[in-house]
């Protein structure tokens, strides 16, 4: 039950995260490329509200797995995107006021909320791992 509490709101905190951050996408506006658009809309918001729903069903395993492939897929996304490669992406190309401000605080809030949804999805993992088979 904890696992799904958790999972879920570690999903919804990412949801917001990312939705925040999208909105200063829009408005300032950061382009993404049509594969960018796609990850971002099928890995970084799709699947982890997949992953949640599932958590709370006997498909729970399943649930931790989309969960923490997403996450850590979102995260390495936003380093990479945010913090690596110099493209009006980067945290260093958005001015800070107005919807910058938005843009470089969720940029680095993403990072936060990531970080701990992988450490969660891990000690969900671990938690439900099935002990071995005796031969």
């Amino acid at each position: 039950m904890k696992i799904a509490q958790y999972g879920t709101a570690i999903a919804v905190l990412h949801a917001i995260a990312n939705g925040l951050h999208g909105l200063a996408h829009i408005e300032i506006p950061v382009a993404l490329s049509l594969l960018q658009s796609s990850f971002v809309g099928i890995v970084i918001f799709l699947t982890p509200i997949i992953a949640a729903v599932l958590l709370w069903t006997q498909f729970y395993r399943l649930g931790s797995w989309l969960l923490l492939s997403s996450i850590a897929g979102s995260l390495l996304f936003g380093i990479y995107n945010h913090f690596i490669v110099i493209s009006s992406d980067h945290v260093s190309q958005v001015a800070f006021a107005g919807w910058g401000l938005l843009f470089q605080v969720t940029a680095i809030l993403i990072l936060i909320v990531d970080g701990f949804g992988c450490g969660i999805s891990v000690w969900a993992l671990k938690t439900i791992q099935q002990p071995e088979e005796v031969l």
